[in-house]
C-alpha cells in the first residue's frame, strides 16, 4: 500500500462506497450522538474522519458556536474533507496513531470503523482520552464480531470471502473484532465504559442495509485481488455473488458494538 493509504483503498470508488455505507448507518450513529448529549457549542472531535460525511453531520450538531476537529491522514481523504469548507470544521491532516491530539480540548469523540485497521489501537484510544476535558463522551462503533457475517443459507463462495478479508486485516496488523479489547483499553487511559449497545441483523435483499455489504463486495473483492489474495476470477465472482442470492436468501450482518465512554 502508497503511504497515507488504508487497507480498504481511498481512492473515488471507496469514498463512493463511504457515502453508501454512512446513509446506512446514520440512524445508528444519531442515536449515539443523543446518547452521549453531544450538542451546539461542543467541540467534538472526530477522529480517522475519512472523506467527512459524519463531520458534516457533526458540524450541523455543534452548530456555528461549535467546532468539529476532524482527523485523518490519508490525502485523498483530507482533500475531500477540505473540499466540503465547513467554516466550524478545522481539518487535521495528521496520523491518529502517531501524532498526540492536544491535551482537554474537546467536549466529545466520535469513531467509526477505525480502530479496527490499527496495528497499536490502544494508542489511539490514549490520544482520544488525553484530548478529552474532564466528563467529556467518547462514542465508538466498531466490530464485536466480524466472523457472525453470513448467508442463510450460506454458500462456500462468501463463507470464503469473508475469511479472506479477515485474514487481509489481520496481516496488516488490524483486528477486525476491535470492540473486543476496547473497554480495556478505555479503563488504562483513564475512561469509564457507560454503556455498550450491539447492533446486528438478519435481513433480505430488500432491505436497504443489504446494500451496505453489497457495496462492500462489489469493490472489495477487487481491492483484495490487487493485495493478492484472489485472482481475477475469484475477485470477479466475489464481487457479483450477493447479486446472485436467491430470492430466499437471508444476512445476518457483522456484530457492531456502540461503545460509549466518559473521560474521569
Amino acid at each position: 500500500m502508497s503511504e497515507g493509504d488504508y487497507l480498504l483503498g481511498t481512492r473515488d470508488d471507496e469514498i463512493a462506497r463511504l457515502g453508501l455505507q454512512h446513509r446506512v448507518w446514520r440512524g445508528e450513529m444519531l442515536a449515539g450522538f443523543r446518547a452521549a448529549n453531544f450538542g451546539p457549542g461542543q467541540t467534538i472531535l472526530d477522529v480517522g474522519a475519512g472523506p467527512g460525511f459524519a463531520t458534516a453531520d457533526l458540524a450541523e450538531i455543534v452548530g456555528p458556536s461549535g467546532k468539529v476537529i476532524a482527523m485523518e491522514r490519508a490525502p485523498n481523504f483530507v482533500a475531500a474533507l477540505s473540499a466540503r469548507a465547513l467554516p466550524n470544521v478545522e481539518v487535521r491532516a495528521t496520523d491518529i496513531v502517531e501524532q498526540e491530539y492536544g491535551d482537554a480540548i474537546a467536549d466529545g469523540a466520535w469513531t467509526r470503523w477505525v480502530l479496527a485497521f490499527l496495528a497499536n489501537p490502544e494508542v489511539a484510544v490514549a490520544n482520544i482520552a488525553r484530548a478529552l476535558k474532564p466528563g467529556g463522551i467518547a462514542v465508538f462503533h466498531e466490530y464485536l464480531d466480524y466472523e457472525a457475517w453470513r448467508l442463510i443459507p450460506q454458500p462456500a463462495e462468501h463463507r470464503h470471502y469473508r475469511d479472506l478479508v479477515v485474514k487481509s486485516w489481520r496481516d496488516s496488523g488490524g483486528e477486525p473484532d476491535a470492540a473486543l479489547p476496547l473497554p480495556g483499553h478505555l479503563s488504562a487511559a483513564g475512561m469509564e465504559l457507560v454503556s455498550m449497545r450491539p447492533m446486528v441483523s438478519i435481513i433480505t435483499a430488500y432491505d436497504p442495509m443489504w446494500q451496505w455489504p453489497a457495496s462492500f463486495v462489489a469493490t472489495n473483492a477487487w481491492r483484495l485481488h490487487e493485495l493478492g489474495y484472489c485472482t481475477a476470477a475469484e475477485a470477479e465472482d466475489f464481487a457479483t455473488m450477493l447479486d446472485r442470492a436467491g430470492p430466499g436468501t437471508r444476512m445476518l450482518t457483522p456484530v457492531v458494538a456502540e461503545v460509549i465512554a466518559v473521560k474521569l
